[in-house]
């Protein structure tokens, strides 16, 4: 009998009452992360939980019900959306009428994990990555962290106590928390600092109290099909661009997953059901959420850490956490009551964020052991930094190419995959590297992945 067979085999013995707690222990492990997302770019609450449960679910028809997977909230998209609220804004639309654009371009992304899934299949992994290197996708990554930054300070001088709270929360939950506390502790840190804030009076719950028990979890004003009413075709152009280029990323991260994932189960998930239908499911719960207002999805290391933890790997129980949080995105009441949450706790638990997604993009370059002696490698790291964060402070976020604009992530990520492929001296092979392979990997608590036997 197999690992998985064995886990499933004591799944089953467990009982629905123990099934129903495991299934809740994976809802709560995504949750911290999962909303935060929606938290800070201002999409809706509902509709992320919604179309996280439906994603997931999604996920698992396409991967033959075998993948113990939970799809959340990524967090390599949040330097797309500011960027499309950004030009946005400087065409004078508000925030709810910007994310909207940031949606179809999120749609596209989803979309782009088609072509890559096509491209594997076609051409094999080899062939394909080596367009996409670390050293184009790690000072990417970096640039992603750096540019939502200062976002993250301005929530900071809010409180600086509660935000400096929700930090210590979460580093000694990750540094020192054993078992479950270690992987929640974003969801810690957010629950610790706005308890303290409401006992100081700190938080407005007016709209907690108006808000209804039960309601639709999405509004057709925060959708992608609303922009198709009276579009502006600039926008959206520049939003496919600004954030097309971020699913490169985040298709790593998801091979990553994948690798963590079947080292955790023993079963290798890459070979059967295959990577294309992963990336496939990723791409489709992606481009579905993105439709009606819900952020981008991504596999989430939190629920690896769980299935390390519990050793029941049994599919149904993440399609469990899965129906929990559908049931829960139909409550207004509980969505007002995180967008109560104080700017300073947002804030703290960004700044951290922030910085860690930063330092994945350096852990993606130093696993990967890219040459910087090489003249070559440095000019492409140098001109990605330099653009995407001259661009962000020096250009109001975006440079005008007459009939579009362009973000300095969408610059930086053009230009690092044109100079990539048109300069002498490309030696990334993927699988050559498992290690580095699978150095992307934008959660909070990724030592928590059994990675060892896929090295």
């Amino acid at each position: 009998m197999s690992q998985q067979q064995q886990a499933i085999y004591d799944a089953r013995t467990l009982g629905t009452g123990k099934m129903l707690t495991l299934g809740l222990q994976h809802m709560f492990a995504m949750f911290g992360a999962t909303v935060l997302v929606p938290v800070i770019t201002g999409l809706s609450m509902s509709a992320t939980l919604l179309f996280a449960g439906l994603g997931t679910l999604l996920f698992h028809l396409l991967t033959k019900m075998r993948v113990p997977a939970f799809l959340g909230s990524s967090f390599a998209f949040l330097g797309g959306y500011a960027a499309v609220v950004s030009m946005g804004e400087a065409q004078g639309l508000s925030t709810a009428q910007s994310l909207p654009y940031a949606c179809i371009g999120v749609f596209c992304a989803g979309l782009f994990y088609f072509v890559l899934a096509g491209l594997f299949a076609a051409f094999g992994a080899k062939k394909v990555m080596r367009f996409f290197p670390p050293i184009v996708t790690g000072p990417i990554i970096i640039a992603i962290g750096l540019t939502l930054s200062g976002s993250a300070i301005q929530n900071c001088t809010q409180n600086w106590w509660i935000a400096l709270l929700a930090i210590a929360i979460i580093i000694v939950c990750n540094i020192w928390g054993r078992k479950m506390i270690k992987i929640i502790p974003i969801l810690l840190g957010v629950l610790g600092s706005y308890l303290v804030a409401a006992c100081f009076g700190l938080c407005d719950f007016t709209a907690v109290k108006e808000a209804a028990w039960i309601g639709v979890p999405f509004q057709w004003k925060n959708t992608a099909f609303h922009v198709f009413q009276d579009p502006n075709w600039g926008l959206v152009v520049s939003a496919i661009i600004a954030i097309l280029p971020i699913s490169l990323a985040t298709m790593i991260e998801h091979i990553g997953d994948m690798c963590a994932i079947s080292s955790t189960v023993g079963i290798n998930y890459l070979e059967d059901p295959g990577l294309h239908r992963t990336l496939m499911g990723d791409g489709l719960a992606t481009a579905l959420a993105s439709l009606f207002g819900a952020p981008a999805n991504t596999t989430y290391g939190e629920n690896t850490g769980v299935l390390n933890l519990t050793k029941v790997y049994d599919p149904r129980v993440i399609r469990i956490a899965a129906c929990f949080a559908i049931l829960l995105s139909f409550c207004p009441k509980f969505s007002a009551l995180i967008a109560s949450m104080p700017a300073a706790t947002i804030g703290g638990v960004s700044l951290v964020l922030y910085g860690m997604i930063s330092a994945v993009g350096v852990r993606n370059i130093v696993d990967n052991q890219v040459d910087f002696t090489s003249s070559r490698n440095v000019i492409i790291a140098a001109l990605i930094l330099v653009l995407a964060i001259g661009i962000k402070y020096g250009a109001n976020d975006s440079i005008s190419l007459g009939f579009t604009s362009l973000s300095g992530l969408a610059v930086a990520a053009l230009v690092g995959i044109l100079l990539n492929a048109i300069l002498p001296g490309k030696d990334y092979e993927f699988g050559k590297n498992p290690k580095g392979d699978k150095a992307v990997d934008f959660e909070i608590n990724p030592s928590l992945r059994k990675d060892k036997k896929s090295e």
